[in-house]
């Protein structure tokens, strides 16, 4: 994988993700902020099936997609992606400042669009601000995606498994938003779309711009194979040596 690869393929998923999320954000905007789609179809599941062993599970779940947990998993992706200490402090601040400025972003947009949380009812956690898109589920989903990518820069042909199980925590938070009805299900779309298309961007301008003695700690190249016959000796003409 190189610098030019990671560039194209992060930039053409989060334009994909941005479409996608502009799209949802204009229907949105254009229903006055009404319920779309099976907002309230989802709403009622959740209201109708809500032991309290699931709702304590709930909630603790969707805890860990706000306050510091998400800015401590962000500074462990940089630590996990760097190969040498510097550029594991360098990742790590990178890593941050994605989060950070994804938060600050997703709030513009919030305040733009304004749109109305489920009946305060149907609530069974604590939640304010706008609805869409959905802060937790972004958070979490951009959280995850910075692990999901310093494990697969670490490992790219191991760590399935685990990449995995971050990518279900990251839906698994947006996820309780809804069963604990303080967000409809498409503010936890749109917080998911948001999401790749910031990762997208940032890790595009990252391959770009990024210098490369520091990429070369986080990006590795496979080698090209040689031939088992050829040999290194360029004053042999390229025959092979003898047994």
């Amino acid at each position: 994988m190189n610098r030019r690869h990671v560039a194209d393929v992060a930039g053409s998923v989060g334009l994909g993700a941005w479409a996608a999320f502009t799209v949802l954000a204009l229907v949105v905007t254009g229903r006055a902020g009404t319920p779309l789609w099976l907002d309230d179809r989802f709403l009622m599941w959740s209201v109708g099936h809500r032991p309290e062993e699931a709702v304590a599970l709930a909630r603790g779940v969707t805890a860990t997609g706000t306050s510091t947990v998400p800015y401590l998993l962000a500074a462990l992706a940089g630590v996990v992606a760097g190969r040498t200490p510097r550029a594991r402090l360098l990742a790590s601040a990178l890593g941050l400042a994605c989060l950070a400025a994804g938060q600050l972003l997703r709030y513009g947009v919030m305040e733009s669009i304004q749109r109305p949380r489920p009946p305060r009812s149907d609530w069974t956690t604590h939640a304010s601000g706008w609805a869409f898109p959905s802060g937790h589920t972004t958070t979490a989903a951009l959280t995850a995606g910075l692990l999901i990518t310093a494990l697969t820069l670490r490992a790219p042909r191991g760590g399935t498994a685990l990449r995995i199980a971050v990518g279900g925590w990251g839906l698994l938070v947006g996820l309780t938003r809804v069963y604990l009805g303080v967000h409809w299900f498409t503010d936890v779309v749109g917080g998911w779309l948001f999401a790749a298309g910031w990762l997208g961007a940032c890790l595009c301008a990252a391959a770009h711009w990024l210098p490369a003695s520091l990429l070369t700690n986080m990006i590795t190249s496979t080698p090209k194979p040689t031939e088992d016959h050829a040999t290194e000796d360029p004053g042999r003409g390229g025959r092979s040596r003898p047994a």
